[in-house]
């Protein structure tokens, strides 16, 4: 799984590097980093990369794919960093993993005065009523009643994930007033390759077979009729980007 992550799930549109990135950055963070995507953008953006990853599997596939990155096991909450360290800390498509009230302090020790927290979520642009339909289609069980919370429509999808793309700090962050944007951009895939990115998905992962073969098979079939019959699709995506620095005078501390 974690090398079929790797090789479909999309990076970053680069406009969204650069507005995420502080000028001049040295150390940067990529927190939950999975096996890289994010990792391997910011190489050559920052003078020094480090990568956490908790999964042995997806860190494994990090290190194996990312040449001059540091690779270290770790968490949000729990970072095996030097106070003070990093100019700029960043999550990637992973913030709903983390716990914000223990992340964003360990996060804030992390950064050095005016460093940067930047998140981004990279994926299909659901603004497109075909690609939000794929969210429909996929789902287990989409013919059974509702459950609590569950996306009926493609403005449900919309409306879901425009909650997902936020940030909240915990009261009394040390972070001042934050700043959100997004980029477009297109990616150019097989058929075969989207229906196996959309096999990444926690709903299709918890899944039961049946399930999941069903959904793969009805979104294969709307991705069919999308292209008219082709086997390579041009899929709209976004990054959707957040940032705010930490509270403080810059002052640039080194990672030994």
């Amino acid at each position: 799984m974690a090398e079929s992550y790797d090789r479909v799930r999309p990076g970053p549109a680069p406009e969204a590097l650069d507005w995420l990135l502080p000028q001049d950055c040295g150390l940067a963070v990529d927190v939950a980093a999975g096996t890289g995507l994010f990792t391997r953008a910011l190489t050559g953006r920052a003078t020094q990369v480090v990568a956490i990853e908790p999964d042995e599997r997806m860190r494994a596939v990090l290190a194996q794919r990312s040449p001059g990155v540091r690779v270290l096991a770790g968490w949000g909450e729990q970072m095996p960093l030097p106070d003070g360290c990093a100019d700029a800390v960043f999550v990637s498509t992973a913030w709903h993993w983390l716990d914000p009230g223990r992340a964003v302090p360990e996060i804030t020790r992390v950064l050095r005065p005016g460093g940067r927290l930047g998140v981004v979520w990279t994926s299909r642009d659901r603004r497109e009523d075909w690609v939000a339909e794929l969210d429909l289609l996929r789902l287990p069980g989409i013919d059974a009643p509702a459950r609590a919370g569950t996306p009926r429509t493609r403005d449900d999808v919309r409306a879901r994930l425009g909650k997902e793309h936020s940030v909240t700090l915990p009261d009394g962050a040390e972070f001042g007033a934050a700043a959100a944007a997004s980029f477009r951009f297109t990616r150019t895939l097989a058929v075969d390759d989207v229906v196996e990115w959309l096999a990444t998905n926690s709903s299709f992962i918890t899944a039961s077979a049946a399930d999941r073969a069903a959904g793969l098979d009805r979104c294969r079939a709307a991705l069919l009729r999308q292209t008219g019959g082709a086997e390579v699709i041009e899929m709209p995506m976004r990054s959707w980007c957040w940032r705010a620095e930490r509270a403080g005078s810059r002052v640039t501390e080194k990672l030994g």
